[in-house]
């Protein structure tokens, strides 16, 4: 007979979230869903503020590089700050800070006195809040998750950050079109602050005490000899900062302008991007599934496609053969991002993730703005149909380089395999790739 005490308990009863999705890692990714539906709504309807308030094109561009210029200036600083201080708590301050001037953005506009001045410096604000923030929102997913299933944790989480961009600037679109964007500016507001309660709740006790270093100086270079100390790393993101500049330079300069005069204008354009958007949300539901073993083999490869939007723009194909290649680019790039992902996961010390993934971003967003400054000028020179051209082979010489360097082509996945004195890393005797820590 069975005894009451034999009975299951309530808390006994086994938990509906894998066993990968612990508390931390579902705040996390709950908080981003949040941010990146708010904020890609909020890029749509900064555009519009800009130009209801009488503003040009020109003027679009100049609210845009407010953004992103303090995020390349404080990007490493933000990094060493998460490293040294609780890094839940620099997300929680970044995203006050990113609240308070969504919210002031949407006062100004709502009440009709936004000036240019007025957007550039609240912008610059959010991209100052967003170079804290990331190093810190990186190096606190990388730590939240253990275990093999790190890949898959990474997948799920991408997707919900591409779902959240994609549904985010359809959103913000119509909503701005039915009731403006100043209301828009204030949802997202309003998103920052929700992310930011969910962000405190983060549960660190079991995050390991920062050891007092010597100064900002000497963590800023404790992180640069951690970077370029290992080729795998730098290499990447090298070719990242080359590929990403001139991916921004074709679809927001040259992928207007070839939708205008041959595809029908912005409605298809708009299509293509949907398509890419959606193939990222795939590529990151197939990660769920796929662990290649040589991750960023397999990631680099993945790279290539990347080359095939500059191309079709540059022959340029019908808006449905557009939509094809930018889906299949999604798929790719994504089989990228979570290999990564991984593999900073696996390689770099806990205590080194955030200033790691500082010079990681460092790198994507610093030739970002002359890259799309100097587009106008190199269509004016060589003629876009060529400038195209050029973006295309760029990023399939340097993905092809990048493929020549031993570490990237050996690093290969860690797996935990049980033996009779416990678990032994199976890495330890397959890949060549070691950290340094």
């Amino acid at each position: 007979m069975t005894s009451p005490a034999d009975l299951p308990r309530p808390s006994q009863r086994p938990s509906r979230r894998p066993a990968w999705a612990g508390r931390n890692y579902s705040l996390l990714t709950a908080a981003a869903f949040v941010t990146n539906l708010g904020s890609h709504g909020a890029l749509v309807a900064a555009a519009f503020a800009v130009l209801e308030t009488g503003g040009d094109g020109g003027d679009v561009g100049l609210v845009a590089a407010s953004r992103t210029l303090p995020l390349v200036l404080f990007l490493l600083i933000g990094g060493a700050v998460a490293d040294r201080l609780p890094r839940h708590r620099v997300m929680v301050a970044a995203n006050a800070l990113n609240c308070v001037s969504q919210a002031a953005f949407a006062v100004l506009v709502l009440s009709g006195e936004a000036r240019l001045w007025h957007m550039m410096l609240l912008t610059a604000l959010g991209g100052t809040g967003q170079a804290f923030f990331s190093p810190a929102a990186e190096g606190m997913l990388l730590s939240s998750v253990k275990g093999d299933e790190a890949s898959r944790a990474f997948a799920v989480f991408r997707m919900a950050m591409q779902g959240a961009s994609v549904g985010g600037a359809a959103l913000g679109g119509a909503m701005v079109a039915a009731i403006g964007p100043g209301w828009v500016l204030a949802a997202d507001a309003a998103a920052f602050a929700i992310a930011g309660a969910m962000r405190a709740f983060l549960d660190v006790r079991d995050v390991p005490e920062r050891t007092p270093g010597g100064g900002m100086l000497a963590d800023l270079r404790e992180g640069w000899r951690e970077f370029a100390g290992r080729p795998w790393l730098w290499a990447v993101v090298v070719q990242f900062s080359l590929a990403n500049a001139v991916v921004a330079a074709a679809d927001a300069v040259y992928g207007p302008l070839v939708a205008r005069d041959h595809l029908g204008g912005a409605a298809p354009w708009g299509l293509a991007l949907g398509f890419f958007g959606a193939g990222t949300v795939a590529g990151a539901l197939l990660m769920t599934r796929w662990k290649p073993r040589r991750l960023l083999l397999a990631g680099t490869l993945c790279v290539f496609p990347l080359a095939l939007p500059s191309a079709a723009l540059a022959v340029p194909v019908p808006v449905t053969v557009l939509c094809a290649v930018m889906f299949v680019t999604g798929v790719t790039l994504e089989v990228f991002g979570v290999s990564w992902m991984t593999a900073l996961h696996q390689e770099i010390p806990e205590d080194k993730l955030s200033r790691v993934a500082a010079y990681d971003w460092f790198g994507s967003v610093a030739l970002v703005p002359l890259a799309t400054a100097l587009a106008g000028p190199a269509e004016t020179a060589f003629g876009r149909t060529t400038a195209l051209w050029g973006c295309a082979t760029l990023i399939v010489v340097v993905t092809a380089a990048v493929l020549c360097v031993p570490d990237v082509r050996n690093l290969r996945r860690r797996t935990k395999q049980v033996t009779a004195g416990g678990p032994v890393d199976s890495a330890d005797t397959e890949s060549p790739v070691r950290g340094l820590g």
